[in-house]
């Protein structure tokens, strides 16, 4: 659940709700009974009903709690998006309405996950939308700052449930955050957080169930001292694609990632080995829940390549820190200390405050203990 609280009316209230604890699943198994590949406009009206229930049925509640409330879904608060089903981007919010009702005294219940295309058919924004439309409802309300609430109190060094020393983190920037939500740590959406450092809006991260404040996701020069690394994430949802023998000639690298693109496959890691033949081998990422589509376009690609490998038995464990920008060895460090435990590295990728390294996915949880331990990060 998260809130938002108005610079102009402190005391105004908007809450956005996710579905129910296993709900979306649920209604996903039901869809793929009939097919591994459901038509995803009708798999959007499905996947909206958790929300409705949960926003509906806590409005109730706190309406019988004597509190003036008022749930709306997608349509009714006027979250418009473009008409990619299933993984919707929110365009625009028309706040006009949800405006009159805080000024009425209203506390309002929107369903977080989705919105409305052009055509007038109901949209979801993918894993984790509900924290989407918190932070988009945060910035187009002009909000003080977006709670997100959870079964976690706070952001981690890295996944508690690996590594028992992980560390809560009391401030973390845009960047850092978004590095390590895209890269498997699943208390934020990414996506959320990219949409809250463009509106500024500074988020909460904190647990349903104590007091505590919880860890501030905000600019990094609010952030008075800026570890090397702040953090490990592992990233266990993704699959090997390699092709070996390609042609190597001008335009079919573009060609094979235009048609995975025009798939909405989404492709992370990519490295490129050029051969003395004229052939080239080519390796990449994509999610494992997207390979099915990467493997039908690969269908289409198959005459431009000798041989198609996949393999979903991998893993990819990142290393995050704006201080990664002014200090040098820090790579060096995580391939020595992998190697001391036999880790072998598949695959690298790095930006300026991130290192990615792809490996076996039997070594994921013990690389994560590695490097947790190699940037000491149980001890500050």
């Amino acid at each position: 659940m998260t809130n938002t609280s108005d610079k102009k009316n402190k005391n105004s209230l908007v809450v956005v709700v996710s579905a129910m604890s296993g709900v979306t699943d649920e209604i996903l198994e039901w869809a793929k009974f009939f097919t591994p590949l459901p038509n995803e406009r009708d798999l959007d009206m499905a996947l909206s009903s958790g929300e409705q229930i949960s926003g509906a049925l806590l409005s109730i509640a706190l309406n019988s709690m004597g509190h003036k409330s008022i749930c709306l879904n997608g349509r009714q608060a006027k979250i418009y998006t473009d008409s990619n089903h299933t993984k919707a981007r929110i365009q625009h919010i028309d706040t006009s309405h949800i405006k009159e009702l805080l000024e009425q005294g209203y506390i309002v219940v929107v369903t977080g996950f989705q919105g409305l295309n052009d055509k007038g058919d109901i949209t979801t924004l993918g894993r984790g939308g509900s924290d989407l439309s918190a932070v988009a409802l945060a910035g187009a309300l002009n909000a003080q700052a977006c709670e997100i609430y959870s079964d976690v109190d706070g952001i981690y060094t890295t996944d508690p449930r690996i590594e028992s020393k992980a560390r809560k983190i009391e401030q973390i920037s845009y960047d850092e955050m978004l590095e390590l939500a895209s890269m498997g740590a699943k208390v934020l959406l990414n996506r959320s957080v990219e949409l809250a450092k463009k509106w500024n809006v500074p988020i909460f991260a904190r647990s349903t169930f104590s007091d505590g404040k919880g860890t501030l996701i905000t600019r990094e020069d609010k952030i008075m001292e800026k570890p090397v690394v702040s953090g490990i994430a592992l990233d266990k949802n993704q699959a090997r694609v390699s092709l070996s023998g390609i042609k190597d000639k001008p335009g079919i690298a573009a060609e094979l990632f235009s048609k995975l693109a025009n798939a909405n496959v989404n492709v992370d890691m990519i490295v490129q080995t050029i051969g003395r033949d004229g052939k080239t081998d080519l390796d990449f990422t994509v999610p494992k829940n997207e390979l099915e589509k990467a493997k039908l376009t690969l269908n289409e690609f198959s005459q431009n390549a000798d041989f198609i490998d996949f393999d979903n038995e991998v893993a990819i464990v990142s290393i995050v820190g704006v201080g990664m920008k002014s200090h040098s060895g820090v790579a060096a460090k995580a391939f020595e200390s992998l190697a001391k435990d036999n880790i072998n590295i598949r695959m690298i990728s790095t930006s300026e405050i991130k290192i990615s390294i792809l490996i076996d996915l039997k070594y994921a949880e013990l690389s994560v203990r590695t490097l947790h331990s190699a940037y000491n990060l149980d001890r500050f």
